[in-house]
């Protein structure tokens, strides 16, 4: 076990929902559709509690926050995603604004839930006081990970077909269904075209 790069890996996830907190304001500043802005709304509170949950992780295994090149480079990330949606409002159309910023979302929750993946690889490994700890953590989190990597990509897919003229499903199958695994949005995927 490297526990350098765990900690390593827990400045980049501090920073990835910190950033989060900043994408998921400036996409709610481009969303035109009332059930997306409601989903968008409900992830920022999430988002904002994950920051807190990562906060006490970091505490109980007693790694401070520090600047690492990791972590700069998930800030650079993360608020190059806030200026394409700032670029886009100020320059797109509404309908194309509101999907760059669900693309945006997209993109900081992939990176998002790939985090809280490795720390799940991490923690089947881990023992004692620090499989508990980081255990406690994913039990807050998983699911809502899930469902913003999930639903967005769904949201994202269904306002871009719409943009091309075409019927889309609104809200998206992955929300109907409310999936919370790769299987389910795959199979809700597959489904849309029933729901047309």
């Amino acid at each position: 076990m490297n526990i350098e790069q765990r900690n390593e890996l827990l400045q980049q996830m501090l920073e990835t929902e910190l950033g989060g907190v900043k994408v998921y304001e400036t996409a709610l500043t481009c969303v035109l559709n009332d059930e997306l802005k409601e989903e968008w709304e409900k992830y920022l509170e999430q988002t904002t509690r994950h920051v807190e949950i990562v906060t006490t992780l970091m505490s109980d295994l007693d790694v401070p926050p520090a600047e690492t090149p990791g972590r700069e480079v998930v800030r650079h990330i993360g608020g190059s995603l806030v200026a394409a949606m700032k670029l886009a409002k100020g320059t797109a159309p509404p309908e194309a604004a509101e999907i760059v910023a669900c693309e945006c979302v997209v993109h900081a929750e992939t990176k998002d839930h790939s985090n809280w993946e490795l720390l799940t690889l991490y923690a089947e490994a881990a023992r004692g006081a620090e499989k508990k700890a980081i255990q406690a953590a994913l039990e807050e989190v998983e699911d809502e990970e899930d469902e913003h990597l999930y639903h967005s990509k769904g949201w994202c897919r269904e306002l871009a077909i719409a943009s091309l003229g075409m019927k889309a499903v609104l809200p998206p199958p992955e929300e109907q269904k409310d999936v919370k695994t790769a299987i389910g949005a795959s199979r809700a995927e597959m489904a849309r075209k029933e729901l047309l």
